[in-house]
């Protein structure tokens, strides 16, 4: 086996040397109090656990589901199939999760170009869709007859008019190029010593997250990870601490992480156990680390930033 370097902090621990994390998660045989679920990983397949789960116990829902691609994860195969088959996936597992938020709830919906034809068509049927996130993904496999894959989105619902968005607590701060003042003093920008910033309402195209790798403590060896900056941004605009937030298809565990680190409640669905194990272990570190690269002091900087240059330099991400 390839000796790892020194720098890489990527987790991929294997079911063996993780045999003890396995024993923290839970196996549903029966319906379950919140209780009996809160602040666990729930090991088995999603489309058997939803129903045992309590109906509208959830504040927040954020689901990552299979993309219409085949992609193995770890074993589990998930092959692409035809779009009105994809389109009735999407319908079950809907079905299912929607009884379990909350009347004041939000749902996150992640996706491809492709699968957000097909994924926001059935919201659109079912729950009140508020935006489409696009975010821009660092990576992407270059195409010599196509353009790059570089973009995914989030669909953003609620079930009710009655909701939260927490919109001073996702604000971007970003660099004042050009600095205006009024009466000799700084018009909606602040003066520092690392320099000039304005904090900004966000808008639902993102292009300052990093795809987890190599180097950052958070990297898992999952095929599809999401970063914690952006899960964050979820969680801090439509919960507030101890709500609690639920991620159906857990994959390593990065809902559950940040959930905890942002002083909320959590409860995730994954069927490999060995991804089970991966999330343990990274909610574990969690407690003695509740940091998230790219949000710093309640603030989440943009790309290329002079505070956020230093923290990448501090974790050895060059």
């Amino acid at each position: 086996m390839k000796k790892k370097s020194p720098r890489n902090k990527t987790i991929d621990i294997d079911l063996e040397e993780g045999s003890h994390y396995l024993e923290r998660v839970v196996s549903l045989t029966k319906e379950a109090s919140m209780e009996e679920v809160c602040n666990k990983t729930l090991v088995g397949d999603t489309f058997e656990m939803l129903p045992l789960l309590p109906k509208e116990s959830m504040d927040l829902i954020i689901v990552d589901p299979p993309y219409n691609l085949t992609k193995t994860y770890h074993g589990k195969k998930f092959s692409k199939i035809k779009q009105e088959d994809y389109y009735i996936y999407t319908v079950k597992w809907l079905d299912l999760v929607l009884p379990l938020l909350k009347p004041n709830g939000s749902l996150y919906v992640c996706c491809d170009w492709e699968t957000s034809l097909i994924i926001g068509q059935v919201l659109m049927e079912k729950i009140n869709v508020r935006n489409r996130i696009t975010w821009q993904r660092e990576k992407g496999r270059g195409a010599k007859s196509n353009w790059k894959n570089g973009m995914e989105d989030i669909w953003y619902c609620t079930k009710s008019d009655q909701y939260t968005f927490n919109v001073d607590a996702v604000k971007v701060r970003k660099k004042v190029i050009a600095p205006y003042k009024e009466n000799g003093k700084p018009k909606d920008w602040q003066e520092t010593e690392k320099g000039n910033y304005r904090n900004t309402h966000p808008s639902n195209f993102w292009d300052d997250v990093t795809i987890p790798f190599w180097s950052m403590p958070e990297n898992t060896a999952h095929p599809t990870q999401k970063s914690e900056k952006l899960i964050a941004r979820l969680i801090l605009a439509s919960s507030n601490p101890g709500d609690v937030v639920f991620d159906p298809f857990l994959g390593s565990g990065t809902t559950s992480v940040v959930a905890k680190k942002l002083d909320r409640n959590y409860v995730g669905i994954e069927q490999n156990p060995l991804y089970c194990v991966w999330a343990e272990k990274r909610l574990e570190m969690a407690t003695a680390d509740k940091g998230i690269q790219g949000y710093t002091d309640g603030v989440f900087w943009e790309r290329n930033t002079l505070p956020q240059q230093n923290i990448i330099k501090k974790d050895g991400i060059e």
